[in-house]
């Protein structure tokens, strides 16, 4: 608000330095200028009388291309409407100021457009930041990288793809490179939904009480695309595996609707995990049933390497 006060200010003091200067004198000075001398040239039909008529709003589409020439960052933009440069219009005998956003306030709208293709869940940032261009590429995770490329940029909604499954030790990059793939899915229009199955999990159990954990699982169900990041960390209960994870999964697959795990876990070594819980024991066929769904519908792929985690310590 001071900001935008100051900026009001400025405008007011410009405007009231300009009413002792006499306007026909203000008119040929603005028409030295290289820009309105570039708009003289552009339309030849306009008379003096139309620059008179228009003097505040030449004034300030010179005073904001000047601010534009010194660009100080869109967030200290001093023009009257922040990110936004001026050009001008014939109009009915005047010449009007318009608005179009600059290259700055262009970028900033798409990295929200992009960010709001994405939705995640107990996702850290520097996970979902992260870019195919910021990806270490080395021979023990190449393939893993290069088919987690194709997918985002091969990927049509409604047509038939199999997701992937990048499994491998802690830290090695897994749901880093899930996290490129949600940019790049993003750029391309694509919506996405990245979640760390152990949280969701545990608030899905949270939430039942509360009657909100069907709303949550449908969102689960419908997404374009849809990252599992984890899956195997979590606590095994007959409901969320059989009801929430396998509805999940069987409603994706019969809508080919792609999905993305990641996991410290093997195919065999999760259909183990998935097999147990405290409740029940060994459940061998119902673990089985989810896992057909998961190998399937995927491509797994080893990411090796070392725990980078460690490493930035």
């Amino acid at each position: 608000m001071d900001a935008f006060r100051q900026t009001i200010k400025s405008v007011l003091q410009e405007v009231s330095k300009q009413a002792v200067v006499d306007p026909e004198k203000r008119v040929e000075q603005l028409l030295a200028k290289p820009r309105m001398r570039r708009f003289q040239r552009e339309h030849p039909e306009l008379e003096k009388g139309a620059y008179l008529r228009s003097l505040n709003r030449l004034d300030q589409y010179i005073r904001e291309w000047d601010h534009c020439d010194r660009c100080p960052g869109l967030e200290n933009c001093p023009n009257l409407v922040r990110g936004h440069r001026p050009f001008l219009v014939p109009y009915a005998g005047y010449i009007d100021l318009r608005l179009s956003p600059c290259p700055l306030q262009r970028q900033m709208e798409e990295k929200k457009r992009r960010t709001n293709k994405i939705r995640s869940h107990y996702i850290p940032n520097d996970v979902l930041n992260v870019t195919f261009e910021k990806l270490e590429l080395d021979a023990t995770r190449e393939e893993a990288i290069f088919a987690a490329m194709a997918f985002a940029a091969e990927y049509r909604p409604g047509e038939k793809r199999k997701g992937l499954y990048l499994y491998g030790d802690f830290g090695v990059g897994k749901s880093c490179i899930a996290g490129a793939m949600a940019q790049e899915l993003a750029m391309r229009d694509i919506s996405v939904y990245m979640v760390y199955v152990p949280e969701f999990f545990r608030e899905l159990k949270e939430s039942i009480q509360e009657g909100s954990s069907h709303q949550k699982v449908e969102e689960l169900k419908r997404v374009s695309v849809l990252i599992l990041d984890d899956i195997g960390a979590e606590g095994v209960s007959p409901w969320l595996r059989d009801e929430v994870l396998g509805s999940i999964l069987q409603y994706r697959v019969s809508h080919n609707l792609p999905t993305v795990y990641t996991s410290n876990f093997t195919y065999d070594e999760l259909e183990e995990h998935l097999a147990y819980s405290q409740k029940n024991g060994f459940e061998a066929v119902k673990a089985g049933r989810i896992m057909e769904r998961i190998r399937h519908e995927t491509e797994a792929y080893h990411v090796g390497g070392p725990n980078r985690r460690t490493a930035e310590r």
